[in-house]
């Protein structure tokens, strides 16, 4: 938001919403009175952000003393200095970036202004792509590494449960799924309690634990 403010001639502050899903899902703003206006815009639901978003075209408000589109938004403008206003949307797959830059006089925030902040909004919606990306992986990466961990604990239970029961690698799974079932626990917690009772009496708890009904 503060590069908005620095780099946009005439903008005096700026706010950023994150659309994910049809709906909006990561606010920002250089202010913290300025989420307001986003809001009055969703609870009413009409508004330049919501006109930029369905549109995908820059929506400028040159004076929100004469605007007679947005009532709402329009009035809690005023309320907070706001005399004019451009929102625009970069779009992304099905998530989209609306940034809207506000300034204290009317009529400032125009051509020359539009061009600087698509760049700052095609430059926002990219750093979300790479995060979102990024974020993804790690997810991925995350839980490759817990199914791996999961089938290690899962296998060592097997070989506890051959050496009880003197049974096949895919008997002592259909024992751990049994047990799974009728206490309503998860495979991987079978086997972890399985694995704690190894050795001496263990094995006799083992038995019981995983003994075919």
């Amino acid at each position: 938001m503060s590069h908005a403010t620095r780099q946009v001639p005439a903008c005096s502050g700026a706010g950023a919403v994150l659309w994910r899903g049809g709906e909006p899902a990561v606010f920002a703003a250089s202010h913290p009175s300025l989420p307001e206006l986003t809001e009055v815009q969703l609870t009413s639901g009409r508004g330049p952000v919501l006109d930029a978003v369905s549109r995908g075209k820059p929506v400028g408000c040159p004076d929100t003393l004469e605007e007679v589109r947005w009532r709402e938004f329009s009035g809690a403008a005023l309320r907070l200095g706001v005399r004019c206003s451009l929102s625009l949307a970069y779009r992304s797959g099905t998530d989209v970036t609306c940034l809207s830059l506000f300034s204290a006089r009317p009529r400032t925030l125009e051509a020359d202004s539009v061009a600087v902040a698509e760049r700052l909004v095609a430059l926002g919606g990219a750093a979300i792509d790479v995060a979102s990306g990024y974020g993804e992986a790690r997810r991925t990466a995350r839980q490759l590494r817990d199914a791996a961990e999961s089938r290690a604990v899962v296998d060592q239970a097997k070989g506890v449960l051959m050496q009880a029961f003197g049974c096949s690698a895919e008997e002592a799974l259909q024992r751990m799924r049994q047990v799974s079932q009728e206490r309503n626990l998860r495979v991987t917690e079978v086997a972890a309690t399985i694995i704690g009772s190894r050795g001496g009496a263990g094995i006799g708890k083992a038995r019981r634990l995983c003994a075919m009904t």
